[in-house]
């Protein structure tokens, strides 16, 4: 798809910082962490090759309010491919606005990269789910009420996630589940869906913070949604108007309101993180370069 969108001043301006103080100009893929996710930044980078820059230090990054985010922005190496991670996601319901929400999406355009991934913590709807499974967005249903564009751009979302991506993303990840769920080694019990390759499924962004009722799972079941998050929908929807492919992960942090009768709670998607943590860099390390040789 041809572009409809250019990177922002802002993020041509971010762009120019990371290059300078990292040395690389220019990015194959870049990757925004979700929460939980961002531990999995210390073991991602190929050795001797990761420059860390505070996010608050580049133009148009914000320093993150969610527990779980770092607020860092790192240019690194995996297997040779040139990565850019943020690791400090801005929410809307952060009351900031759109342009700071989807801010790296235009940077990852500004640095020359051709796929976006975007990992998330999410609730699982469907009954065989599990907390610690991965499952790769298939579509998504933005019921947030906001879109990040505004004016006669009409962007085409018919594959907002690349299905040739998906594919490469799946094998990639599968074979790494296999690997670390076979290897003796590995601290911790195995969770989720290790050795197993992804589930995909709908992801329905919601506009928060509170978590959903009873009834809006319910209803969100009942519209075809898999997974409920906060995020992710307005970067997809940037990254396709700059003409980026994207691959979105899900790590299923708990069950949706009212599957467990239990209350729920931010610690919960942290925890799972934490739990999963070397499975999810193993994930990563075997995604970034599949996708960027796809």
């Amino acid at each position: 798809m041809a572009p409809l969108l250019s990177p922002t001043d802002e993020a041509r301006a971010a762009a120019e910082r990371i290059a300078e103080l990292t040395g690389r100009d220019h990015h194959d893929v870049a990757l925004v962490l979700g929460s939980g996710w961002s531990e999995v930044v210390d073991g991602l980078a190929d050795p001797d090759t990761a420059v860390t820059i505070p996010a608050r230090d580049l133009p148009g990054f914000l320093a993150p309010t969610a527990a779980g985010h770092r607020g860092t922005v790192t240019s690194c190496l995996v297997d040779g491919v040139p990565l850019l991670s943020v690791a400090g996601r801005t929410h809307l319901y952060e009351g900031v606005g759109t342009a700071p929400v989807v801010h790296p999406a235009h940077v990852a355009g500004a640095v020359g990269a051709r796929v976006l991934v975007l990992t998330n913590a999410a609730g699982g709807l469907r009954g065989d789910m599990a907390v610690g499974d991965l499952v790769l967005v298939r579509d998504h249903l933005n019921l947030t009420g906001r879109s990040p564009l505004t004016g006669s751009l009409f962007v085409d979302m018919v594959d907002a996630y690349c299905p040739r991506l998906r594919a490469a993303a799946a094998g990639a990840i599968g074979a790494a589940e296999s690997i670390e769920s076979d290897d003796p080694t590995a601290d911790g019990p195995t969770v989720g869906n290790a050795g197993v390759r992804p589930a995909e499924g709908v992801y329905a962004a919601m506009s928060g913070p509170q978590y959903e009722t009873p009834a809006e799972i319910h209803m969100l079941r009942a519209l075809g949604a898999d997974l409920v998050g906060m995020s992710t929908v307005p970067e997809t929807i940037t990254a396709r108007g700059l003409g980026l492919g994207v691959v979105a992960v899900s790590l299923v942090t708990n069950l949706a309101a009212g599957v467990t009768g239990q209350p729920l709670d931010h610690t919960e998607v942290l925890d799972a993180g934490a739990a999963g943590s070397a499975r999810l860099t193993a994930a990563l390390r075997a995604l970034v370069p599949s996708v960027a040789r796809t």
